[in-house]
């Protein structure tokens, strides 16, 4: 029974809902904790938070695609409209269990990978100007964001690394 107590606790934790204070253990004060504790939504402002920036991020991903010829600012869209949708999820489990999940051990490198091409890509467009190398970053990140995103699903990041070496293998 105290098991099942437990599946139900972390599920209601992993969907964003909170858990009865009774059960839940106490934990140091921190940043998050005090920024959880000021952004309280109801469930409707949550989707709707979620929805709007979802929606946002996707626009912008997908209008990015106007100006490609133009590496730089295909770059800032690009990236602006990956942020958005990353921080959609926010809305949905809260900024302190996004960063925890973010730095989980099965995805710290894909996160950090993905974090570092965001850096990288805004850099060359901004600073560098170098369209080359601000497409080569572009294409990391979404590299990056596919890898990240499979992060979640269970068995996909295996089953895309299976599917890659069966497909480029060079043995006949």
């Amino acid at each position: 029974m105290e098991k099942m107590s437990k599946a139900l606790e972390k599920a209601k934790m992993l969907v964003g809902l909170e858990v009865d204070e009774e059960n839940a253990q106490e934990e140091e004060s921190s940043f998050f904790d005090d920024f959880n504790r000021q952004c309280t939504l109801s469930t409707q402002q949550r989707l709707y938070g979620f929805a709007i920036c979802l929606v946002a991020g996707l626009a912008c991903t997908f209008l990015s695609m106007l100006v490609f010829f133009n590496p730089i600012k295909f770059g800032i869209t690009f990236t602006f409209g990956n942020l958005l949708a990353l921080g959609s999820t926010a809305f949905l489990i809260g900024p302190k269990r996004q960063v925890v999940m973010m730095l989980d051990p099965v995805r710290i490198y894909a996160t950090a990978i993905f974090t570092a091409s965001i850096i990288i890509a805004l850099f060359c467009a901004l600073y560098v100007h170098n369209k080359l190398l601000t497409l080569l970053a572009i294409i990391l990140e979404f590299g990056a964001l596919v890898w990240y995103s499979l992060s979640y699903i269970p068995f996909a990041r295996s089953i895309v690394s299976k599917l890659m070496v069966s497909c480029f293998d060079t043995d006949f």
